[in-house]
């Protein structure tokens, strides 16, 4: 694994990996959701889709036409923290697809016709997503524990921000967010460090991102106060046939060291069939097909939820059988055999999701972008592997003995709801 800084501050990390004969490439920008202001929420997310619509020296067929001529593939993403761009290639077609993602991303028009396009797409995106009530259900649940912070707002924005939107608006947060500090290249496959830069410098010339020479942005610290943890409850009335139910609070920052103990704690809780959510709802009950815990970490703030979805008729009895559970790992911790079994699901799961060039990418650039530092993989699971009982329940009394926030999403009144 190799890293280069250029002058204008922008970063290429790459792998090495010689037994493939493929190549990832991804351009990974610092900027998401939570960097936009509550007029420009989505604009993140919009500018991820008008990347691809066409640049001084390619239209919008023309990058995804030359990328698929070659058998590869191309695609984005943005997070409240990050958006990506990314291709997957053969090893011999790696500099094509450095050209063509370096141009999208450095020198795209953002023409007015396309900004009319893509607000629909985003538009109906929105509509469909709320079609979705076991997507929904998770939105509402974030809101819920971030209210009106960034990081509480939904990545695509909503109809009331989208709609407004100007092509000068999303112009100047592209020429604004856009700089090479905020920038990491990040490539992993049949390829040599060296010329991955030669090519990523040639394909930058005489873009904005070849220029302003800066140090690199370095990690992200959280700009704004993230609230105290209060105990809501929402509900979003739907005519489901089946409810879709979040429980949970506050959770902690990616660079804080109790993260490796969280994994382990939630494993035991809602990580696979093994854990105890999975075993008392659905396989000694079969009250619900899905039941699962998960935690998500940003920079200076995170939440921990158990998600269920069940027959209406249940949900009282899910929620207390949740509730019941958390209340017991909280009070008694969790035994010697759950936490071994807990380490083997988190190192398992991290090994296992490097088995392509396009996951040891994304290793790479996270690892560059969010924490500034790269953890070999040995060093990780030595990390997961030193997890000690003490560490698994003083988290476990620690987040789950606060109050807990509830989003539900089916056929419910919200105050009859709340009175149950």
């Amino acid at each position: 694994m190799k890293r280069t800084v250029l002058p204008s501050g922008l970063r290429i990390v790459t792998e090495a990996i010689s037994t493939t004969r493929s190549a990832s490439l991804g351009i990974w920008v610092g900027i998401g959701s939570r960097d936009e202001t509550p007029a420009m929420s989505g604009a993140s997310h919009f500018l991820e889709h008008l990347l691809f619509k066409g640049t001084h020296k390619r239209t919008a067929l023309q990058i995804s036409a030359e990328i698929e001529a070659v058998g590869g593939e191309t695609n984005a993403f943005t997070t409240k923290e990050y958006t990506c761009y990314y291709a997957r290639v053969l090893d011999a077609d790696l500099a094509l697809a450095v050209d063509v993602m370096c141009d999208a991303v450095a020198d795209s028009i953002i023409a007015p016709a396309d900004v009319e396009t893509e607000r629909g797409v985003i538009l109906e995106e929105i509509a469909m997503h709320e079609d979705e009530p076991g997507d929904e259900v998770h939105d509402i649940f974030t809101e819920a524990i971030f209210g009106d912070h960034p990081l509480g707002r939904l990545i695509s924005g909503t109809e009331e921000s989208i709609t407004p939107m100007t092509r000068a608006q999303i112009n100047s947060f592209y020429k604004r967010r856009y700089t090479a500090p905020h920038i990491v290249i990040a490539a992993a496959g049949n390829l040599d460090h060296a010329t991955v830069v030669r090519l990523v410098r040639k394909a930058l010339a005489g873009t904005a991102l070849d220029t302003s020479p800066a140090e690199p942005a370095g990690p992200r610290t959280g700009s704004k106060r993230v609230p105290t943890q209060r105990a809501h409850t929402v509900v979003r009335n739907r005519d489901t046939e089946q409810a879709h139910v979040v429980l949970g609070g506050v959770g902690i920052g990616r660079r804080d060291d109790r993260r490796f103990a969280l994994g382990v704690l939630n494993n035991v809780l809602g990580g696979g069939m093994s854990s105890r959510l999975f075993q008392e709802i659905r396989e000694k009950r079969g009250l619900a097909y899905s039941v699962y815990s998960y935690a998500s970490q940003y920079a200076d703030a995170g939440l921990f939820g158990v998600y269920a979805g069940c027959a209406p008729g249940k949900v009282e009895e899910v929620l207390d059988l949740i509730r019941a559970e958390l209340e017991r790992v909280s009070a008694d911790g969790v035994n010697a055999e759950e936490i071994a079994r807990g380490k083997g699901m988190v190192k398992g799961a991290y090994v296992l999701g490097l088995e392509d060039t396009g996951s040891r990418m994304s290793r790479l650039a996270k690892s560059e972008l969010l924490h500034g530092d790269l953890m070999s993989v040995d060093e990780l699971l030595g990390r997961v592997d030193a997890v000690t009982a003490d560490e698994v329940n003083a988290i476990a009394a620690d987040l789950l003995a606060q109050p807990m926030s509830l989003a539900v999403v089916g056929p419910f009144d919200e105050a009859e709801f709340t009175a149950r």
